[in-house]
């Protein structure tokens, strides 16, 4: 005799709503799950959806038409956590430009110009005029990005906008929009799940999570040791203060921005302090010099590192290339993303003359190679089988290694693009990330006169590049609300209303 069926919980999806591809209203009603209606909703609550609303409230859109749904509580705090953990406090400079601000959508005036005024210092624009020949790129303070998105996020009323919880679906709705499922935090609400009904649905929740090379996640599995093989994006803050106490070695593996920011530490703590520590620094890929397709497209390189001040060519967010890719599709667009695409990082010179005296020192070793695995030694540190080119074996031994090749890029990996990959008529770009239209709306699932949106890493891919970035953010934003505009949700932004609105902003009046 077949066990009895345990009840569904009142307020909870059903198995007819798990399994239907479109809802109608009788459906989620007979669930038992409250409805609320808003015209406009962003899920993430990160800066892809700050910006966003931060276009559309200049634009025109009362707070009341337009809800966030998020896990966190300010939209800087994922970002702010990734480059604290990432040995980028606030108080040092991100890769960003002095005119991609994520708080002022006309860029005016550059970080560069808040700093020189703030701190009484016009070196600062000299380097701006000078970069890069004379200089290194200029770029802003974490902390002075942080500072300006509060104060924006106050002018915007954003916490008005701010819904708690954690976004499980998005769903097509019968008669046109959608329906987003949301689990509130426990006690927020009568019931397990609630549900926005909405005309519009935004989508920008960053990356899904961690990545880690194989050999180091399947060391970690394998040892259940998480205290000495760790993430730079996650808190590693033991590995610095172990080495104040004696001598030790670190490996550090990939090479990007996140890893010279990881060597720049080790390399400031052992000057400051006095230490001994000894850095190996293990390179899959190892560039000796400029590379590239083409000679007018060819990036500097050497000693391991593959140069470049941003992370794709400026002329991807308003040159040719920007053009050009608008018109690429298929293959074409996956190879030109190739063409463009590999890890790199700034060339600053403070961390070259670091690595030049840590070459000259000998406690700063890079190899090329790779790792076939990581095994304990008898005295509890870690060592590296490091395979290089000409089948040579290396066996470096570490007391801790620090994996700085990025972040989870797999879409499926997060629940709500998974959802609408397999129910929501979503599909994959040529890269293997969602497929959007050149107004970021996510080709494949248009709901009568409704549309959905998506914005940030999960669109790279696309016909716009430089989607992970404050400036790709905004521009993303802009054709958003540059759409919403098309379709008659608001009002098309001119010049007398946006040089009105920039005073607004100057002037810090609520919109």
């Amino acid at each position: 005799m077949a066990a009895p069926r345990k009840p569904v919980e009142t307020g909870d999806l059903t198995p007819e709503l798990l399994g239907t591809p479109q809802w109608t209203d009788q459906m989620v009603a007979a669930a038992g799950i409250p409805m609320y209606d808003v015209p406009f909703l962003t899920v993430g609550g990160g800066i892809g959806s700050f910006v966003t609303l931060d276009y559309l409230r200049i634009y025109g859109v009362p707070t009341e038409q337009m809800k966030v749904v998020s896990n966190i509580d300010h939209p800087w705090q994922t970002y702010e956590f990734l480059t604290r953990c990432s040995q980028i406090p606030r108080s040092e400079r991100i890769r960003s430009d002095s005119s991609s601000r994520p708080d002022n959508i006309w860029g005016f005036p550059s970080y560069a110009l808040e700093e020189a005024w703030k701190d009484k210092n016009p070196v600062y624009l000299w380097q701006l005029f000078t970069e890069p020949i004379l200089n290194d790129y200029w770029t802003p303070r974490a902390g002075t990005v942080f500072e300006n998105l509060e104060r924006e996020a106050k002018r915007i009323r954003y916490w008005d906008m701010l819904v708690k919880g954690q976004v499980r679906m998005v769903r097509k709705r019968n008669g046109g929009g959608y329906f987003t499922v949301v689990t509130p935090p426990e006690g927020a609400a009568p019931t397990k799940r609630i549900v926005f009904r909405s005309r519009f649905v935004h989508i920008a929740v960053g990356y899904p999570g961690l990545k880690f090379l194989p050999d180091l996640q399947e060391f970690r599995t394998k040892y259940s040791d998480y205290q000495h093989v760790v993430n730079a994006y996650e808190p590693h803050e033991q590995v610095y203060e172990f080495l104040k106490t004696r001598p030790g070695t670190v490996v550090i593996r990939g090479g990007g921005i996140v890893a010279s920011r990881v060597l720049q530490r080790l390399f400031d703590d052992r000057e400051k302090y006095g230490l001994k520590t000894q850095i190996i620094h293990i390179f899959r890929t190892f560039v000796t010099g400029s590379h590239g397709p083409h000679i007018w497209a060819r990036r500097k390189g050497g000693d391991g590192w593959a140069y470049q001040g941003f992370n794709y060519p400026k002329s991807v967010w308003g040159g040719q290339l920007k053009a050009e890719m608008r018109k690429l599709e298929g293959a074409e667009r996956a190879a030109k993303y190739k063409e463009m695409g590999g890890t790199n990082t700034p060339k600053r010179r403070r961390w070259q003359e670091q690595m030049r005296a840590g070459r000259a020192g000998g406690y700063y070793h890079a190899v090329q190679g790779t790792v076939d695995r990581v095994e304990p030694t008898p005295d509890g540190r870690l060592v590296s089988y490091v395979r290089s080119n000409d089948g040579i074996v290396r066996e470096p031994v570490a007391d801790y290694i620090i994996d700085c090749t990025g972040l989870e890029a797999d879409i499926a990996e997060h629940r709500v693009f998974a959802d609408l990959l397999q129910h929501g008529g979503a599909y994959r770009n040529p890269v293997g990330r969602l497929e959007v239209e050149r107004h970021f709306e996510v080709k494949g699932t248009a709901s009568g006169d409704g549309a959905l949106y998506a914005s940030g890493s999960a669109t790279l891919g696309g016909y716009f590049p430089g989607v992970d970035t404050f400036l790709g953010l905004q521009i993303a934003a802009q054709e958003i609300a540059d759409d919403l505009a098309r379709r008659g949700f608001v009002r098309k932004m001119g010049p007398l209303r946006s040089t009105a609105q920039w005073f607004k902003w100057a002037f810090n009046s609520p919109v």
